[in-house]
């Protein structure tokens, strides 16, 4: 998928001018053959156009019709360790970024690195996200749509971010605890199952399963273009890209 970007439109308008008005100085000097007539011509040309130009941008601005403005969505990945939360939510991320979509990116291993001090038990991680909840809504009130890839194992600090967030969807990638194992480059799992990490979900902690999330992807059978598709397809649907 190819985009243009706005340097190339603003090339590609200065462009269209000097043919445009090249046009009109020839067209002068073949019907009365005065090089300064049709040179002369030509200037006054540029000037009334790009003041005609910019007359009818500004009425247009000021006219409604036709021009629908889209609302922010904040997009909520949830799962399991090793489900492909990041993964997922990285490629919408790039999708809409390259659309050029006012989007922004939480990633709750990024978040944690600037807040080192967050914990793992049940009442940490519900007042982790609870701030993350209240950074979501307050840029989505701002016309930016949100991102968020958290594992957010807990019914009860997701309905919270629901509460908190407008055209707020819910990603469950429901993929199973024994697919996420064997992906486990980091060996986490194998460390919680040894007692070397408390409270680490899917194992020692439990993962309490949306009721009634708007989108749901097994990793274990989708493939990473599938699932972005799957994603991308649901937020064409609503009308949210």
């Amino acid at each position: 998928m190819t985009y243009e970007n706005k340097m190339r439109s603003v090339i590609k308008a200065i462009s269209w001018r000097f043919f445009a008005t090249l046009q009109t100085a020839l067209i002068v000097w073949v019907i009365t053959g005065e090089i300064k007539l049709a040179v002369s011509a030509g200037v006054i040309d540029v000037i009334i156009k790009i003041i005609s130009y910019f007359i009818h941008e500004r009425v247009w601005n000021s006219v409604k019709y036709g021009r629908t403005d889209r609302p922010s969505f904040v997009l909520w990945f949830t799962g399991l360790s090793g489900a492909g939360k990041t993964t997922i939510a990285t490629e919408v991320y790039h999708e809409l970024q390259k659309e050029e979509y006012k989007v922004e990116y939480l990633d709750g291993d990024v978040i944690r690195s600037i807040f080192p001090q967050t914990g793992f038990t049940k009442e940490e991680r519900n007042r982790h996200l609870g701030r993350v909840s209240y950074l979501a809504s307050t840029l989505s009130k701002n016309g930016i749509s949100v991102i968020a890839a958290f594992i957010s194992p807990y019914k009860e600090s997701r309905k919270f971010a629901r509460s908190l967030c407008e055209n707020f969807i819910e990603v469950y990638l429901s993929t199973p605890v024994e697919e996420c194992e064997k992906r486990d480059v980091k060996g986490l799992y194998k460390k919680a199952r040894d007692g070397k990490i408390k409270h680490f979900t899917g194992i020692n902690d439990p993962y309490e399963e949306p009721e009634n999330p708007e989108i749901v992807i097994d990793t274990s059978s989708k493939n990473l273009f599938e699932s972005k598709k799957v994603v991308i397809d649901y937020l064409k649907q609503k009308e949210l890209i």
